[in-house]
């Protein structure tokens, strides 16, 4: 498999790396938090855009993405709108979905942006193309926060992604029993070593599935998410305790 460089970090290789997300209001209390992340352990910050009070207003998304990318120093910067149908804050229109995403993708202020699989393919090609000519990476993603699908539906998803043309994949699904936490596992495991030419992000929510979120160097997911103040998924850890077991369990491989 291949591994993803973004400034200084190198993903796929190693221990999974801490996405934080911040999920301010307003922009005080989005740039206030990013200024305290020289404290904790992160390798990439994801701004939930969907919760900014002006997001609908890009002058403003741009101005926040210029201090942050100040604040943040060399830490890459993970743009993603989440829409409503997916677990997001806000719903949105496709037209204004692709517009925003490719014009954050030109500012240069963010390394990565979040586009949703199943918005439609054309519209995510159009951002994918898009913010690849911008030099910006894609992290494709599918949410389901009702159910775990079978095995061979979260390999299709994973799948799809990969297939058209986003950098990164990846799946968020819910259990309903331990037993959907060990197939959202099996399916990643097979996915990384059967299909996959990059690296994959998997993970099963909730408290049931948390265990998803720390055995990623395990079972093939890349990166994981921990949340420095309010987490922006059930079952996100406190990212000092998720940085703790990850480095233990690196350690014990």
């Amino acid at each position: 498999m291949n591994t993803i460089k973004v400034r200084d970090i190198e993903i796929g290789a190693g221990a999974p790396k801490i996405i934080v997300p911040i999920i301010g209001v307003t922009k005080e209390d989005i740039l206030n938090e990013a200024k305290t992340f020289d404290s904790i352990p992160v390798d990439v910050v994801e701004w939930r855009v969907d919760w900014f009070e002006h997001v609908f207003e890009f002058d403003k998304v741009e101005d926040v993405l210029k201090e942050l990318r100040t604040a943040l120093g060399n830490i890459p910067l993970l743009l993603t709108f989440r829409t409503k149908k997916e677990g997001g804050e806000k719903a949105i229109d496709t037209k204004d979905y692709k517009e925003l995403n490719l014009r954050a993708a030109k500012t240069g202020y963010v390394d990565f942006i979040d586009v949703e699989i199943f918005t439609g393919d054309d519209v995510v090609r159009e951002i994918i193309d898009g913010a690849h000519a911008a030099g910006v990476r894609i992290i494709a993603s599918n949410h389901d926060f009702f159910k775990t699908p079978a095995k061979s539906d979260i390999i299709y998803r994973l799948r799809k992604m990969q297939d058209m043309g986003a950098d990164i994949p990846k799946i968020a699904v819910m259990p309903q029993s331990k037993r959907d936490v060990l197939t959202l596992l099996c399916a990643t495991e097979e996915m990384v070593t059967d299909y996959a030419d990059r690296p994959i992000i998997t993970m099963s929510m909730a408290g049931t599935g948390v265990i998803s979120r720390l055995c990623g160097e395990v079972f093939g997911s890349s990166m994981t998410f921990g949340a420095a103040k309010k987490a922006s998924a059930p079952g996100q850890m406190g990212v000092n305790d998720l940085n703790t077991v990850l480095d233990l369990l690196h350690c014990a491989m």
